[in-house]
Order: structure tokens, then C-alpha cells, then sequence
């Protein structure tokens, strides 16, 4: 299979910044706000007259002691603006958590029956902003699933986008935890409830899109992103001027998506429209990031010279610019002993990163922990090639350390331990190779990553470590869940996939379950013969394996006859057997 590599995506979330507005809520995001810039009016319902609304359970409520004058109307608009004042000061947060838990009680109190009140959810907004700015994540959730509970869609278009900005926020408060699948439900959600306030249309809603297709990107869902990004390319070409830079980015992530999925011409397409947008923009350094990108598509359709040229064109901008030490040089230099190692330049390579490694030792101020961990994961990988994994594992195990503190980077920890897991059992550490797969899985399943086509291959390698420490029930428990994810996500016929498939056929033999073994490898030879060729060289492999069993069964193996263009490989130019070791009793691959 191939080797456990992340891909690559746009940068994490960002810390949520405490956001005081003196208008109701706008959510935190990453990008510029798709909003309406009408932003939801304060209720004027806080009069006392007529029975208080029964507001959905408030997270405060054990928080704020009982307090006769919350029953004031004019307290919570107070209590708000202490809050806003405490933050604007730099007084501290925790003094500011406690007029706005108060404040938010306060509007709960002061709501009218009937009639949901907007001052409530901007108050929750406020609140769960200061717990997210405080680290405390998990009290934040609460609150804002109340907030979005609070706004009634049917009323109009202050409640709608109240109703989202509150949908949007969640998702970003579950996306700095690691639940990136509750964080994407999220904002489908939230993008759903614009879209009917706001118009298909409408270019705020073409900014939610290219969030949320940004955020299926991280999750590696990518058939879902290239829907939204085109949806955003539509909006904005509707709305924009040509050549804008709205489209530009727009072109940027539908490269990475293109790349992704292995469309490497298309994706190129996509790339140097959005060079020449930024171009004609005055945009360098842009320009400069749009090189690298192009150099790294080059790379992978072995167009070495050019990729070189597109590197150093990007790289004189960056010294330029940024100084000689500043990590994107870094970034460059890492991508340059890359290319330079795949063309057989160790020599050259290997100084490349260790130009990386001395600006990495040494960060100029304002370098993100993220940026250096990334930069270190891409020159282990570079070691890893060359046999170095000792030195490999280092840098990994350092690039996790500096991570590990940060809640919302348990896919990225997850993805380096996965590498460390197939670098211990390539050097036969079978034990630690089991447990960083397993620190990987669970890490996986915690952000709700359990059903990507990573996770499946993650599973088969923990599978193999256990089949080399003889734990073959648990092994074929890993299997078995492998199989199921793999054969949804990436079909049948994937050499993931069929790669599983031998191991499973492997451990059921070691098992002595001979009937399911020949079941499993008598479909993987029909599909070899009717759909993929039978010239790659596992045929011959699973071929005997499965006579083998036969025999000791005594059975033989029933067939039809097949024409000669199934025997034929389609793909037998582009077979390359990468990263295999096979076991000649078993059959085991990874």
C-alpha cells in the first residue's frame, strides 16, 4: 500500500479571538464573514409584561446564583457592555466571563413568552466566545447549542442569520477540539439556513461555500469540496470583476483539490489563472505561494526542470520579502531536496535540508508551532527515503511534541504517529509500531475521521503489527473494519482495498478458517482477471496461495473460461511495486 501520508490541506483553525460586537452575533471565522452586513436588530421584547418564555435549558443556570435583580430588563444590555468594556480594557477574561454569564441569565429571565429573544443569543455568543478564548472548549458547546436554539427562522432574516452565525460558530468551537465531522455538520447547517435567508446567489453565501469547502478538504472529502468550490466559483464570477482575487483564491483550492484526486493538468489549469490573477493585483508574495504550488504539480508529473525553475522563481521572491530565515524559505527549501532526491541528487538534497533544519532550529519571531512541526514532518519524510529513520523518527516525535498541546491538531498528531507507526515496523519495532497506530486510531475516531479511506489503511498497517506480535484475533478485528471502510470509500477494485483483502485471506488461513480464506481470494483473482489484468505480479502470488488451500481442502477451484483481454493487465505500463514485503507463508502485504 502506499505510504501513510497526509494530505495536504489549508492551515488549521486558528485560537477563536474574543469577539465583542456592539451589534448581535457574528461568528468567528477563519475568512472574512459572509454575513449580511444588516445584522440582526436587538429585540425589542424585554419588557416584563406578559409571562416569561420558556427558553431550551441554559448551561448557565448552575453557574449564576440566584440574583432577584437579573429580573431587571435593563440589566442585561448593561452586564453586556461591562463585558465588552472588561475585554476592550485587557483586563482579563475571566472578569469579563462573569458579566457575560450573568448578562446571558439576565435575558433569559427578562424574555417574553412568545417571543425568542435576539439580545439572549448575541449574549450566548459573547459567552461561548470567552470560554473558547479561555481554552475551555468543552463549556463553550453547550452554549451555543442553546444559542442556536434561541432565534425562531420564521421570523425573518435577522433571526435566520442569527440562526446561522450561531451554527457557524459551533462548527469552529468543534473544529478546534478535533470533531471536524460534527464541526462540517455544522456548517452544512448553517450554509442551508443562509442560503434560504439570503438567495442561492448571493456572494456571502459564496464565502460560506468556500469555507465549508475548506473544511471537507481538512477531512479529506473531496468530491463534496469540488461541489461547493465550483458553487463558489459560479458566485463570484457572477458578482466579481475578472481577475479578482476572490477568484483567485477560489482557483487555489480548486487546485488542492484537483491535486488531491490525482487531476494533476487540471489542477495545474486552476493555478496559473490564479498567478495571474494575483499578478495583475499587485499581489508578489501571493504569486510567490502560487509558484510553489505549481512546482509541487510539475514534480508530480515528473517535469523536474520546470518544477526547479517554478521553486526558485518562489524563492527569490521569499528572501526578498521575508528574510532568509523566514519559514517559507524553509518550505521551499524542503520541496527543492524533495525533488532533488527523486532525481537522484542526494548530494543536493541533502543540503536542502539542512538549510531547513538551520532556519527551523532557529524561528524568526511569530513563527506558528504548526509551521515548524510541518517543516520538520517534511524533511523526516525526506530521511525516512534515504534510510535514515532513526534520524526520521526524531524529527517526528519532535514535531508531535510541539503540537500535542493544541486540541485542534489531532488529525495532524494522528497522521505523524501513523508515519511513526510504519517506520518502527519497517525496522521490526513491532510493539511501538502497535502502539502509535493505536494512539493514531483513537485519535481518529475522537474527531470523527472513522469512516476516511486514511483511517481504513490506518487500521490494516495496526493489523499487520498485530500479526507480527501473534495477537491474530485482534488483528483480524482491524481487518475486517479496514475492509468495510475501504470497500465504501474507495471501492472494490482499489489496490487498498484488494491489499486488505490478501491480509484478511492471510490471517483466516493462520486462523484455520480455510473456507473463508478461499472465499476472499478466489473474488480478489476474479477481479484481477475480469477487471484489472492478471500481469500484476501479486497474481501469481494470491494464484498459488489460493491452490494451496484447495488442495488442503480438497477442492478445486471452479472458474470460467476467460477471454484474452482480460488476461492483459490495463495497467501493466504503470505497475510499480511500492513499499511491499510479502511473507511466503502467509501473504501478508503492506
Amino acid at each position: 500500500m502506499p505510504g501513510l501520508v497526509s494530505v495536504k490541506t489549508p492551515p488549521d483553525t486558528p485560537p477563536l479571538r474574543i469577539s465583542v460586537p456592539d451589534t448581535p452575533p457574528v461568528s468567528n471565522h477563519r475568512t472574512p464573514s459572509p454575513l449580511t452586513n444588516k445584522q440582526p436588530s436587538p429585540s425589542s421584547s424585554r419588557s416584563t409584561n406578559g409571562k416569561k418564555k420558556l427558553q431550551p435549558e441554559s448551561p448557565t443556570a448552575t453557574q449564576c446564583p440566584p440574583d432577584s435583580s437579573l429580573d431587571n430588563p435593563d440589566l442585561g444590555p448593561f452586564l453586556l457592555k461591562l463585558a465588552r468594556d472588561t475585554i476592550a480594557s485587557g483586563d482579563g477574561p475571566n472578569k469579563a466571563l462573569d458579566y457575560a454569564i450573568r448578562a446571558s441569565k439576565s435575558f433569559e429571565r427578562c424574555a417574553v413568552d412568545g417571543e425568542p429573544s435576539l439580545d439572549l443569543t448575541m449574549s450566548l455568543h459573547v459567552l461561548a466566545a470567552i470560554y473558547c478564548s479561555l481554552g475551555r472548549f468543552e463549556e463553550a458547546v453547550p452554549v451555543l447549542e442553546q444559542a442556536i436554539q434561541v432565534p425562531d427562522i420564521g421570523r425573518g432574516t435577522d433571526h435566520a442569520l442569527a440562526a446561522f452565525s450561531g451554527h457557524m460558530q459551533l462548527g469552529d468551537t468543534y473544529s478546534m477540539v478535533g470533531q471536524i465531522e460534527r464541526s462540517i455538520g455544522c456548517y452544512e447547517e448553517g450554509l442551508k439556513i443562509q442560503i434560504e435567508a439570503l438567495g442561492e446567489t448571493d456572494p456571502r453565501v459564496g464565502e460560506t461555500c468556500r469555507y465549508l469547502s475548506e473544511a471537507h478538504v481538512q477531512a479529506m472529502q473531496f468530491d463534496r469540496a469540488e461541489e461547493l468550490c465550483k458553487k463558489t466559483l459560479e458566485i463570484h464570477h457572477a458578482h466579481s470583476e475578472p481577475a479578482s482575487l476572490e477568484e483567485a483564491a477560489d482557483r487555489r483550492l480548486m487546485a488542492l483539490i484537483c491535486e488531491a484526486k490525482g487531476d494533476y493538468e487540471q489542477a495545474l489549469e486552476h493555478l496559473v489563472l490564479a498567478s495571474m490573477a494575483m499578478v495583475a493585483n499587485g499581489q508578489d508574495s501571493e504569486v510567490a505561494a502560487i509558484d510553489v504550488s505549481i512546482g509541487n504539480i510539475y514534480m508530480s508529473l515528473a517535469r523536474f526542470d520546470e518544477a526547479v525553475f517554478s521553486y526558485q522563481k518562489a524563492l527569490t521572491v521569499f528572501k526578498a520579502s521575508k528574510g532568509d530565515n523566514h519559514p517559507l524559505v524553509a518550505s521551499v527549501f524542503i520541496r527543492l531536496a524533495d525533488l532533488y532526491h527523486r532525481t537522484g541528487k542526494l548530494r543536493e538534497s541533502r543540503s536542502y535540508c539542512e538549510n531547513a533544519m538551520r532556519i527551523y532550529s532557529k524561528p524568526v519571531p511569530g513563527t506558528s508551532p504548526e509551521e515548524i512541526a510541518g517543516g520538520l514532518t517534511g524533511v523526516s519524510a525526506i530521511y525516512e527515503s534515504v534510510g535514515e529513520a532513526e534520524e526520521a523518527l526524531k524529527l517526528l516525535q519532535k514535531a508531535m511534541k510541539m503540537l500535542e498541546d493544541n486540541p485542534g491538531q489531532h488529525s495532524t498528531i494522528a497522521g505523524i504517529e501513523a508515519r511513526m507507526g510504519v517506520m518502527f515496523y519497517l525496522v521490526g519495532r513491532y510493539e511501538d509500531a502497535r502502539i502509535a497506530f493505536e494512539s493514531a486510531i483513537s485519535k481518529l475516531r475522537a474527531t470523527g475521521e472513522r469512516k476516511s479511506a486514511f483511517f481504513g489503511v490506518v487500521l490494516n498497517q495496526m493489523g499487520l503489527a498485530c500479526v507480527q506480535l501473534f495477537k491474530i484475533d485482534e488483528a483480524v478485528e482491524l481487518f475486517e473494519e479496514a475492509r468495510g471502510i475501504l470497500e465504501q470509500e474507495c471501492g472494490n477494485c482499489h489496490q487498498d482495498t484488494i491489499g486488505v483483502y490478501s491480509n484478511l485471506a492471510a490471517t483466516y488461513d493462520a486462523m484455520g478458517r480455510v473456507d473463508d480464506a478461499i472465499e476472499i481470494l478466489e473474488s480478489v483473482l476474479k477481479l484481477r482477471e475480469e477487471k484489472l489484468g492478471i500481469a500484476n505480479p501479486d497474481f501469481e502470488d494470491e494464484k498459488r496461495r489460493l491452490a494451496e488451500l484447495l488442495k488442503e481442502a480438497g477442492r478445486t477451484r471452479n472458474r470460467k473460461a476467460k477471454s484474452l483481454e482480460n488476461l492483459i493487465d490495463p495497467n501493466s505500463r504503470k505497475t510499480k511495486k511500492e513499499a511491499t514485503k510479502k511473507w511466503s507463508s502467509l501473504g501478508f502485504r503492506i
